[in-house]
């Protein structure tokens, strides 16, 4: 059983559907020592996952708007490593494969008792201390330090609004691919059929705060999207 102490200052997402069963999960994480975000849908989950940066994710498999296998997607497209621990009533060992094929960390079958849960959720934060996840992203002289949000080029610091780092992140972590506007609609603004004037209007922010301390690193695809690349690669 977990202590307070051991829990102490660990972020939790607890994403499910059913309101008994996540005050129930809620709760119980809480008495131990958890701090815990609730989420109802998927696309709650995946802004609390940007706004909370939790150390774990309990998700439902089955959520009313996208899936669970949908959300971890999206996080994993993100560059987020968070681990994710599915929560299922499904029996399919096929669901089970296709969700840690997708980057979840582990699984539980519901019903499941509370304790099962803790058990789990301390195995994997105890397999994850060993992780170094790329902490600095790079493109030329560009940096962005994804624990602090630092945004810096040529070494002078570049402010950001939100939007503007989460877009600079995809692009980043995606780093000489070519994104289509609904990628970066449906990964950013969390919605793949919106207007690809809002990237448009995005990019040309981002571009006027890089621009104006070194080569451009955004490449416009004409028709197609952006890709984020160094000038000095061929």
């Amino acid at each position: 059983m977990s202590t307070p102490d051991e829990a102490r200052g660990l972020r939790l997402l607890v994403v499910d559907d059913e309101p008994a069963i996540l005050d129930v999960l809620a709760t119980s994480l809480r008495f131990l020592g958890y701090e815990v975000t609730e989420a109802t849908t998927g696309r709650a989950a995946l802004a609390a996952a940007r706004a909370h940066d939790p150390h774990l994710v309990l998700l439902d498999v089955m959520l009313p708007d996208l899936d669970g296998f949908d959300v971890v997607r999206r996080l994993r497209q993100g560059g987020s490593t968070v681990p994710v621990v599915f929560l299922t009533a499904r029996e399919s060992g096929t669901d089970v494969v296709d969700g840690l094929d997708l980057g979840a960390d582990d699984y539980i079958t519901k019903p499941f008792r509370l304790a099962e849960v803790a058990a789990r959720v301390r195995a994997v934060l105890r397999r994850g201390e060993g992780r170094s996840p790329e902490q600095v992203l790079r493109c030329a002289d560009l940096e962005v330090d994804t624990a602090t949000y630092e945004v810096r080029r040529a070494g002078r610091r570049v402010d950001l609004s939100p939007t503007e780092y989460r877009l600079l992140h995809h692009l980043l972590t995606h780093r000489g691919r070519v994104l289509t506007h609904e990628q970066l609609l449906e990964h950013v603004w969390d919605f793949g059929d919106g207007d690809p004037g809002v990237v448009k209007t995005y990019i040309s922010y981002l571009r006027r705060k890089l621009d104006a301390l070194g080569p451009p690193l955004i490449e416009t695809r004409r028709g197609i999207g952006y890709i984020l690349r160094d000038p000095g690669t061929p």
